[in-house]
């Protein structure tokens, strides 16, 4: 059947639009490319200066500081259990990529999250933004990532940012507006600044939603390592795209469990973090 009604060459237009920013500003995203890649493979090479069982000791005793004596028991057997099926370097990799990701993610979502929570008009802006962000399939984030910074370790930095957002943004807004209106009121009544109360009240008020935010965040770009080894991102994703590829199943389920540990570490570390001052107080 003929359509009625002609093409819309929305894709031509987005064709277009992203030539037009790779010709105007090739050079921003050739600093943004080096700053990235430089500070994924600086990160491993770091991590990869300390023996493996020291290091599965460190991230063991920032583990009991932050959580329990179980989780940071459960970290140094899961770090040296991955360490002896001889993913420890695929392992670091896939770590400095995720931290670098959610440190992004952080650095922009919190403060956009904050200044949503103040303006109205700014929260009516994101919040559809948002929605995009959070219903677009992760296949989609690759495409415009692999135009402006090529293959690599890059594009997968870049899809994990955007995809691991909203999370943040959503529970940093929610954390603050959820502050009970009687100390916002009390505060204003002996004549603090806005940024008094932020600081003093309502973000610490807020610690435990935020930090389910940085939880989610990071659960999110884990779930983005395998989808971005599709497009050069090393790490426990590649081990288990080739996996996939060459039909080794073994292999395939030594790296999937790899990625669960630590994935359990990272989300108990972060769930423990954020309620710790609270239990400490009703303690």
């Amino acid at each position: 059947m003929n359509n009625l009604l002609p093409r819309l060459p929305f894709a031509d237009w987005i064709d277009d639009g992203v030539d037009w920013l790779v010709d105007t500003f090739g050079t921003v995203f050739d600093g943004i490319s080096a700053f990235l890649k430089g500070t994924v493979e600086g990160a491993v090479t770091l991590m990869d200066l300390v023996p493996s069982i020291l290091l599965a000791v460190i991230f063991a005793v920032i583990a009991y500081f932050l959580s329990t004596r179980g989780i940071a028991l459960f970290t140094l057997i899961g770090l040296l259990f991955i360490d002896y099926l001889g993913y420890w370097y695929p392992m670091l990799q896939m770590l400095a990529l995720v931290l670098t990701s959610v440190a992004i993610a952080l650095l922009i979502g919190i403060p956009l999250g904050i200044w949503g929570s103040q303006q109205a008009t700014v929260k009516k802006i994101i919040n559809p933004i948002l929605d995009l962000m959070q219903t677009m399939p992760a296949f989609v984030y690759l495409l415009p990532a692999i135009f402006f910074f090529n293959i690599g370790v890059v594009p997968g930095v870049v899809a994990s940012v955007i995809f691991s957002m909203p999370p943040t943004i959503r529970l940093t807004m929610l954390g603050i507006e959820q502050v009970p209106k009687d100390l916002i009121e009390a505060t204003e009544a002996f004549g603090s600044k806005t940024s008094q109360r932020l600081l003093k009240v309502q973000i610490p008020l807020a610690k435990s939603t935020i930090m389910a935010g940085v939880n989610q965040s990071i659960m999110l770009s884990l779930s983005m390592v395998v989808i971005a080894s599709m497009v050069g991102a090393p790490g426990l994703g590649e081990e288990v795209y080739r996996s996939v590829t060459q039909l080794k199943t073994g292999k395939g389920f030594e790296t999937g469990l790899s990625i669960v540990i630590v994935a359990i570490i990272l989300d108990r570390i972060t769930q423990h973090a954020g309620n710790r001052k609270n239990k400490k107080v009703a303690k």
